[in-house]
């Protein structure tokens, strides 16, 4: 059973479950041990995080200490920050 205690605030994830399956995301907010809230500023924007179960998603090692430390600063972390974020891990190969 996957539980939240390897998982980090601001650590990249991707979907492996779900209609949004093979999309990259950030942690936005851990609820308890099997579900967290998660942002990709483009279809999950930080008004409106989306709420998975760990046990679908692909964690990356991949982590951004700053997004926890400034989540309220909307001037740095916005959801078109978010995208470029998450722009390399979201590449489909041909």
């Amino acid at each position: 059973m996957d539980l939240t205690d390897k998982l980090i605030v601001g650590q990249v994830v991707k979907s492996r479950a779900g209609r949004d399956s093979g999309r990259a995301f950030l942690v936005y907010e851990i609820l308890d041990e099997q579900f967290v809230l998660v942002v990709d500023g483009d279809l999950r924007k930080l008004s409106s995080p989306k709420k998975k179960k760990v046990k679908h998603l692909i964690v990356y090692n991949t982590v951004f200490p700053d997004f926890k430390e400034n989540q309220g600063d909307t001037s740095k972390f916005n959801d078109a920050y978010v995208r470029r974020i998450l722009e390399p891990f979201n590449c489909k190969s041909i």
